[in-house]
């Protein structure tokens, strides 16, 4: 009969780091080939088992606890680089919804659907921001550091875990909102002028020739602020990555 106990022990190393490369789109995300992601989970598993121990004797059940655990703790990990490259993303929906661009939608190569164009070119710039900081480096080490905190096993749910989702998915909202404010407080200026400008001179076809006037200052105003994407991003990194390893430690 054949012995499955070591592919057991090598599928419950192999969980948390492989749904960490899988959630952070440093690691690839949805759009690397799976080999490649495969490849990469293998060659950190093997990195990690030297040092790792492993529950031996565990039955179906438990097994599927453990993993199921494992997972979670990775999952939560890969959040901390998946919820800053939402929240660009967003802005980038914001921005082009303001200046029309919304109406131009192109497959986006980091999520594999359609997307903006100025949302698929913040999360690209937040991507190399990101890869510019070392987070990949840094998540590397919190994976680490988590098998020292968090060892393979069964484990419980901490009941602040709802409270801290919430708050790490509010840094989306965050992010996207301060890329996204120079462009849409420019442009409500732009309606409030072109508004006054319709009432002081009601013969003007200012729904036709208002489009252009709004396209040239909306992009003057992005090619203006496209410069302090980087330090926004850089400046809610510290705080993504608290709120993602809290969240892995409330899998206790």
């Amino acid at each position: 009969m054949i012995d499955l106990a070591p592919l057991a022990r090598l599928g419950v190393l192999l969980a948390r780091p492989g749904t960490l490369i899988l959630a952070a789109p440093l690691f690839g995300g949805g759009y690397a080939p799976a080999l490649l992601k495969i490849g990469l989970t293998l060659v950190v598993g093997a990195a990690l088992a030297p040092g790792v121990p492993l529950p031996d004797g565990l039955g179906p059940a438990a097994l599927a606890a453990i993993v199921a655990r494992e997972a979670l703790i990775g999952l939560s990990l890969g959040f901390a680089v998946r919820v800053l490259v939402g929240g660009a993303e967003f802005a980038g929906q914001l921005a082009g919804f303001q200046l029309g661009f919304t109406y131009a939608s192109l497959v986006d190569p980091q999520t594999g659907v359609r997307n903006s164009i100025l949302s698929a070119l913040y999360g690209s710039m937040a991507i190399v921001v990101l890869f510019g900081l070392d987070l990949h480096h840094d998540l590397l080490r919190a994976l680490v550091r988590s098998f020292e905190v968090l060892p393979v096993g069964a484990g419980g749910v901490d009941a602040g875990l709802p409270a801290v989702v919430t708050r790490l998915l509010g840094v989306v909202f965050v992010v996207g909102a301060q890329l996204a404010a120079p462009v849409v407080i420019v442009m409500l200026v732009v309606e409030l002028a072109l508004g006054l400008l319709a009432r002081a001179a009601p013969t003007l076809n200012l729904m036709a020739q208002g489009f252009p006037v709004r396209l040239l200052v909306g992009l003057l105003a992005l090619a203006a602020m496209i410069r302090v994407v980087p330090g926004v991003v850089a400046s809610a990194v510290p705080g993504a990555i608290d709120l993602a390893v809290r969240a892995a430690a409330a899998f206790r």
